[in-house]
């Protein structure tokens, strides 16, 4: 290829193949598709999915590809969504509204093509998975500076959905304008933690005494700038796309290193695989005795059985002081050692769910 016109010959040749291979596979989706329903299989198998990804980017390496992992991922995440949209239409709950970091991962692992549905609180996301209203919800658990997302885990305590997978995802801010200009902006809109998280680049750009106006969501923030070109939104980059609001600034953050835990909720049980974690929640019959949790962890190490994380929560229960215990653990509820355990404590632990761990975490 010599010229800048035989290269997008070649590439008009190459997506041509492409398209075609990708028509080739929805044919096989379909079927399985067929199958799943009537055997009543789960549309989402993120085991499955994560298996794909592992091989493609082996094989990639292997073949001294330019594709790493995290291209694949962004590649074939998207085809896996369509292809389970072929199977059955899904609809996935999400704490709104549109344009929030959980509307990013919730797009993130559900593509462009599901049927999202904005909720104003994780109460009202549970309550529409239990009316069986969607099929999927996506809420935030845990972040790693600002800790756990209590609302989550006192749901999660009573529900009867269940985790079926978890994600992590960088936090990035956007500075976002219709004004040419910086010194143009005469006011800032951004949830009230938006400006907290920026303060050094609001006063290394001059902007500490621009007006800052707090409102209830960055994807309000963006709304609001798309609406006055002298006007500036802190927001994510999905609320900026959304509302069709040019990114002046990106990664303003102070910290770059800020991560959520998003967890995907529904009502099935996934298979075993080789990379699980399991989520569960422990109301210890003698947690007044001294020693009572020491050994109940106890039990895990001599089955050694790794701890990822464990959160202490007030019971909640009438007359007393007490607390519950939510812990991660690694291994799927059915493996023969975890059973073991469990079979110790009749009673006291709830199943929250088994999923494959998330990549990067925290």
């Amino acid at each position: 290829m010599k010229t800048l016109d035989d290269c997008r010959v070649a590439i008009d040749s190459l997506d041509n193949e492409i398209l075609k291979l990708l028509n080739e596979r929805m044919e096989v989706v379909e079927r399985v598709g067929e199958i799943k329903n009537d055997v009543g299989g789960a549309i989402y198998r993120p085991e499955r999915e994560k298996d794909i990804i592992d091989r493609l980017t082996k094989l990639s390496k292997e073949s001294k590809g330019l594709l790493n992992q995290s291209a694949i991922e962004a590649i074939f995440l998207e085809v896996f969504a369509v292809s389970r949209n072929l199977e059955l239409p899904e609809r996935i709950a999400y704490l709104g509204p549109e344009g929030t970091f959980t509307h990013q991962a919730a797009e993130s692992r559900f593509g462009a093509m599901s049927d999202y549905l904005s909720l104003g609180s994780i109460h009202s996301v549970f309550k529409t998975l239990e009316a069986k209203r969607a099929k999927f919800g996506v809420v935030p658990i845990e972040n790693s500076k600002d800790g756990v997302v209590g609302e989550t885990l006192d749901l999660l305590a009573k529900s009867t959905v269940k985790i079926v997978a978890e994600l992590y995802m960088p936090i990035h801010m956007s500075f976002v304008t219709k004004a040419r200009k910086l010194e143009d902006v005469k006011k800032i809109y951004s949830k009230d933690k938006g400006f907290g998280q920026c303060r050094e680049f609001l006063s290394e750009h001059g902007l500490v005494n621009v007006e800052q106006i707090p409102v209830e969501s960055t994807a309000k923030a963006a709304i609001l700038a798309s609406e006055d070109e002298s006007v500036a939104a802190i927001c994510s980059h999905i609320a900026a796309k959304l509302y069709n609001v040019p990114t002046m600034f990106e990664n303003i953050e102070d910290e770059h290193d800020s991560s959520t835990r998003f967890v995907i909720l529904s009502d099935f049980k996934n298979a075993p695989s080789e990379h699980d974690k399991t989520s569960i929640l422990v109301r210890l019959k003698d947690a007044v005795e001294a020693g009572s949790l020491v050994h109940f962890l106890q039990d895990f190490d001599n089955e050694n059985i790794n701890l990822s994380k464990i959160e202490s929560r007030p019971s909640k229960d009438k007359g007393g002081f007490g607390y519950w215990f939510y812990i991660d653990f690694y291994g799927h509820i059915d493996d023969e050692a975890i059973q073991k355990v469990l079979a110790r404590h009749q009673g006291e632990v709830t199943w929250l769910g088994s999923y494959v761990k998330g990549e990067n975490e925290v």
